[in-house]
C-alpha cells in the first residue's frame, strides 16, 4: 500500500504553521497533497489559485509535496489520489473538538481514512489565517506568521480590501 497523505484546508494564506505541519508531514510520507478547499459559503481574501501558488512557491524544495484542490468531499478525494491518511494540524484542545467529529465521519464515510493529528509546533499555537489576515489589514508585521517571500504581497492585497 502506497504512503500518501492528504493535508486539507483552505490556506487563505498559507502560515508558518502550515508549513511546519506540512515540512514535518512531507518528512513521514511518500507523498503528501496539499488540497486547497474550494468553499462557495466562504469569501476567501484569495483565490483558490493564488492561494496554490502560494503554497508552491513555499513547499517547492519538497518534492514529496505536490499542492492541488478539490470541492465536495474529502474522501473522494482521498480516493482519486489513492491516498490513506488525512494530516490535520491541531494547534489547541479547542481544535481538537471539530477535528475529531471530522475524522469520525470521514471514517465512517470510508473505512480505509485514517486522520492524523500532528501537533502544531508550540511557537506557532497561536497561529491561523484568521490573525494573520487581520494583522495585515492594519499594516502589522507579519515576519515570522507566514513565509517572507509572500508577506508582501498578503500586505498589499490586504490594503486594497479594506
Amino acid at each position: 500500500m502506497s504512503n500518501i497523505a492528504v493535508y486539507p484546508g483552505s490556506f487563505d494564506p498559507v502560515t508558518n504553521g502550515h508549513l511546519d505541519i506540512i515540512k514535518r508531514a512531507a518528512r513521514i510520507f511518500d507523498r503528501v497533497y496539499v488540497a486547497v478547499l474550494t468553499n462557495s459559503a466562504k469569501t476567501p481574501m484569495f483565490t483558490v489559485e493564488e492561494r496554490m501558488d502560494f503554497i508552491r512557491r513555499t513547499v517547492a524544495p519538497y518534492s514529496n509535496v505536490e499542492v492541488d484542490s478539490f470541492s465536495g468531499l474529502l474522501v473522494d478525494y482521498m480516493e482519486q489520489k489513492k491516498a490513506n491518511v488525512i494530516i490535520k494540524g491541531l494547534r489547541a484542545v479547542s481544535d481538537f473538538e471539530y477535528e475529531f467529529q471530522m475524522a469520525l465521519m470521514n471514517h465512517k464515510l470510508s473505512r480505509e481514512v485514517e486522520t492524523l493529528f500532528m501537533m502544531t509546533s508550540g511557537r506557532y499555537s497561536y497561529l491561523s489565517s484568521s490573525i494573520v489576515k487581520e494583522v495585515a489589514r492594519h499594516g502589522g508585521n507579519l515576519s515570522d506568521l507566514v513565509p517572507d517571500i509572500l508577506a508582501d504581497e498578503i500586505l498589499h492585497r490586504a490594503r486594497e480590501s479594506k
